[in-house]
């Protein structure tokens, strides 16, 4: 019994601790860049970002002409010290290109996720790329920053363009924010127009009927011919 009383202790005890019950599917994957430009790609590199343009030489084209499916690479600059690397999922024009990339923007207090179709703009002077800026999330623009880039590395053949398997986007808008158009549609606005309920209704009196006016007439003839009166007593 001495025995047992302590091993007894020993598994209730712990019951009455307050119990923290921790999800599988509520961990947050961190994702960082290469792996996914990888997947998107079919590019077949490893190792940090900033070793991609050299690793790609030789082995991949390399260029300064946004193409889908290919890699932008960015070189290491102020505090990214690894580079950055982001899959093209568009190209909208010579000088704006959408990517998919990862562990760029700080979402809900965190890094490592994943952003779908973000906007990137070449600013260079010579538009060959060597200068861009990107879209960050916190600001729901482009980033004021300008990060130098090496240029692009494209795949072989047509890129894959899946990501890996359990990755998911992050939810963010990728619309600008409201306050720098609001001036512009301010001005465009027509001026409002009145509905019958706007409308204010003023009581116009209503036009004296014709007995009224022959009376009022016959009543200042007789206030004239007592005046007349008066004067010629006067007079007299």
């Amino acid at each position: 019994m001495k025995r047992i009383l302590p091993a007894l202790l020993a598994f209730t005890i712990p019951l009455h601790q307050p119990v923290q019950a921790v999800s599988l599917s509520a961990a947050k994957a961190h994702w960082e860049c290469v792996p996914i430009a990888r997947s998107l790609s079919g590019i077949q590199i490893r190792g940090d970002a900033h070793t991609w343009w050299g690793q790609a030489d030789g082995r991949y084209r390399r260029g300064h002409a946004p193409q889908r499916g290919a890699v932008l690479a960015l070189k290491p600059h102020g505090r990214m010290e690894l580079g950055h690397v982001a899959a093209v999922s568009r190209v909208l024009d010579k000088r704006t290109i959408l990517v998919t990339h990862s562990n760029w923007s700080l979402i809900d207090g965190r890094r490592g996720q994943i952003e779908r179709d973000v906007r990137v703009v070449d600013v260079s002077p010579g538009n060959d790329w060597s200068r861009v800026r990107v879209w960050y999330a916190p600001l729901a623009d482009l980033g004021t920053t300008e990060w130098p880039a090496h240029g692009f590395i494209y795949p072989d053949g047509r890129p894959p363009m899946r990501l890996p398997e359990g990755a998911a986007p992050a939810l963010v808008s990728t619309a600008p924010r409201a306050h720098s158009e609001a001036p512009a549609r301010a001005q465009q606005r027509p001026a409002p127009r009145l509905a019958y309920a706007d409308m204010v209704l003023v009581k116009v009196p209503a036009a004296p009927s014709a007995k009224k006016t022959a009376g009022r007439l016959d009543g200042l003839a007789r206030q004239l011919e007592k005046a007349a009166d008066a004067e010629e007593l006067k007079a007299r």
